[in-house]
């Protein structure tokens, strides 16, 4: 194992690239950056909030799922998200075009509920994603949230499971047949 760069503000959901780049977003920087095979970090699309998860759409642009932000704490040079922070910003689900960085909220809500803390997403082989909302916590209570399916062109965003707690991780079998979410607090798949 080697390391290609260093300096990352909590680096989230790396994608491979044709070029040998990887897209990836910095979760405390609010953006959707690429690291070249030189190592060096050039910033994509500047997200806001808090970009969690990435993954390129069937349309070449790159799908971010966005937790709204964090309060960040530094535990003796590690840094570990919190709480909502004062400055919450609304969970939601962008669209990066990657040749010109322009940013657009695709889903900030499904059926007038707002989203709250996205996290991770997978296409399938329609052209759709799934993807997980972890939900916030703040000093007395957390979120209750679900799984989501949502179409690439803006058109339908679903509720599919709720309640879950704090879901975290998804991912699709190899056939497309079975779903996979990973619940953090309950550790379970």
């Amino acid at each position: 194992m080697r390391t290609i760069t260093t300096g990352l503000q909590f680096p989230e959901g790396p994608i491979a690239m044709p070029d040998g780049s990887v897209l990836l977003v910095e979760i405390k920087r609010g953006t959707l950056s690429r690291v070249g095979t030189d190592g060096r970090i050039d910033v994509v699309a500047e997200c806001g909030g808090g970009p969690n998860g990435a993954a390129i759409g069937p349309d070449g642009a790159c799908y971010v799922v966005n937790n709204g932000g964090f309060e960040w704490h530094d535990l003796g040079g590690i840094l570990m998200p919190g709480n909502q922070p004062a400055d919450y910003s609304g969970g939601r689900v962008q669209r990066v075009d990657l040749a010109t960085g322009r940013v657009t909220d695709l889903y900030t809500a499904c059926d007038g509920r707002a989203l709250r803390g996205p996290n991770d997403l997978v296409f399938d082989a329609h052209g759709g994603f799934w993807f997980t909302d972890h939900g916030k916590m703040r000093v007395r209570d957390r979120d209750r949230t679900g799984v989501f399916y949502a179409r690439a062109d803006g058109s339908l965003i679903k509720e599919v499971i709720f309640p879950l707690d704090a879901p975290n991780g998804i991912g699709l079998s190899p056939d497309g047949t079975k779903l996979y979410v990973a619940e953090t607090f309950t550790g379970r798949v």
